[in-house]
């Protein structure tokens, strides 16, 4: 089983306008209300490829319960503790010329008593657990080594940590190694202090990451595919062309389920990478973000290119 943190959830509101005329008021043509916050993406890919998992993080207020709604009607286990504060909305407006518009509200801040429960719930959920994920940013309140915490006792009771995460809380984290990160291209400049310009530096890299202990680390590269090394070998993934792409948000994190689930099944790093290739790529044919159709998941897996550089 798959246990997924999920620290930072969020309701997202996505309106679509034929304009947005600043100080005006506007008037939206439909509204999407989804369960967010990339934990929530990942627990749904895990959920619909037939794995188990079970999520952990923090959920309040009327969104928090909305949440609860969404993963019970999607059979998703989760022992979430209950905060004083409100989980935030993430509001997301787009224009018929391609434009979107966000409003990311700030999210609750962690009392000492509430990061206390949810780490006796995670030090519960990880002894019956065979591997972790934790995605997304960290609320106010736990400081940027929070997930180093969870990584080392994860370390701790031997089970392989995967973190999906930006800025402080990647570098801090990378300080407790570990079992894989996932940094997009930008990511890796923050983390290595120069930018990527072709496929050896990225490999170089990835080599670098290696040699800091962590065992399968992984670099995001779009539409070029993403590249993986363990053990000393380099693997790229080039999933097949989209002809028509719906919604791109929660690739990543659908990437990130498939390989987490491919792992916990036991697969190679090239046939895990194979599925996490497919799972982004199924994600942007779904107009609800970070969910995939199991069905077009195999179609795509079959034409996913994998070779070792």
């Amino acid at each position: 089983m798959i246990l997924v943190v999920n620290l930072n959830p969020s309701l997202d509101k996505i309106y679509t306008l034929d304009d947005l005329p600043y100080g005006e008021a506007s008037r939206a043509k439909t509204v999407q209300n989804t369960a967010g916050g990339k934990g929530t993406h990942v627990a749904n890919v895990i959920t619909a490829l037939g794995h188990p998992c079970t999520v952990v993080g923090f959920l309040g207020g009327y969104v928090g319960q909305y949440i609860r709604h969404v993963l019970d009607e999607r059979h998703i286990v989760h022992c979430c503790t209950t905060i004083e504060g409100e989980t935030r909305s993430c509001i997301n407006m787009a224009t018929p010329d391609g434009k979107q518009t966000e409003v990311l509200e700030p999210g609750p801040t962690i009392t000492e008593g509430e990061k206390n429960e949810f780490l006796a719930q995670y030090d519960f959920e990880l002894k019956r657990s065979d591997l972790v994920v934790a995605s997304g940013s960290l609320p106010k309140g736990l400081g940027d080594d929070f997930y180093g915490e969870l990584i080392r006792r994860a370390k701790e009771q031997g089970k392989p940590f995967l973190l999906d995460t930006s800025g402080s809380a990647l570098i801090q984290g990378l300080e407790s190694v570990p079992y894989f990160i996932k940094p997009n291209e930008s990511e890796v400049e923050v983390l290595t202090g120069h930018k990527l310009t072709d496929f050896e530096e990225a490999v170089q890299t990835l080599h670098e990451l290696e040699g800091r202990g962590v065992a399968m680390p992984t670099i995001s590269l779009g539409k070029k595919g993403a590249l993986l090394a363990h053990e000393g070998k380099v693997y790229r993934a080039v999933p097949p062309t989209v002809d028509k792409v719906i919604n791109a948000v929660g690739s990543g994190d659908s990437f990130v389920a498939g390989l987490a689930t491919a792992l916990d099944r036991g697969a190679s790093p090239e046939e895990a990478l194979r599925l996490a290739a497919a799972c982004g790529t199924a994600n942007v044919l779904e107009a609800e973000s970070g969910v995939v159709d199991p069905e077009k998941v195999a179609a795509i897996q079959q034409e996913v290119q994998i070779t070792q550089l």
